[in-house]
């Protein structure tokens, strides 16, 4: 199902030795359970025009006065509303976040930078590398 989203009870049943009904009552256990989160389009970036990927490294204040959220928390917060921003992950290290920014072209991105990410009161400094081509991307987790 991770490489056929939109594979049919039957014959997903054949792949896996069960009647259409067995495995329509295992996937809804699966999904019960949580291990299946969600379904969803796979949706061209190119198609839509947002040709520029970026991984942006963000490195946070330590504080931002005791009126105000830690900053992880406000960052955490604001990267929500910011549809330029695909993916973010906490990380370890000299920076404390990564960011897959998904934009159409350089002015994009410069207005994202300049008018969101480096405006945030947390923001301390930032580092951007820019994806030249994509070597690998799978949606399927190695199970």
């Amino acid at each position: 199902m991770q490489v056929q989203g939109r594979i049919g009870f039957d014959a997903l049943g054949q792949k896996v030795g069960l009647s259409a009904s067995a495995t329509l009552r295992r996937v809804r256990r699966l999904e019960e359970a949580g291990v299946i989160e969600g379904y969803a389009a796979q949706v061209s970036r190119q198609k839509l025009g947002l040709t520029l990927s970026a991984y942006v490294s963000v490195r946070l204040a330590k504080s931002m006065g005791a009126d105000h959220l830690s900053p992880g928390e406000a960052f955490a917060a604001a990267v929500q509303t910011w549809p330029e921003v695909t993916e973010c992950a906490a990380l370890t290290g000299d920076m404390d976040y990564l960011l897959l920014v998904l934009v159409r072209d350089m002015a994009h991105y410069s207005n994202f930078i300049m008018d969101n990410l480096l405006k945030h009161p947390a923001v301390l400094d930032c580092k951007t590398s820019f994806m030249l081509r994509t070597l690998k991307s799978v949606m399927a987790l190695p199970v």
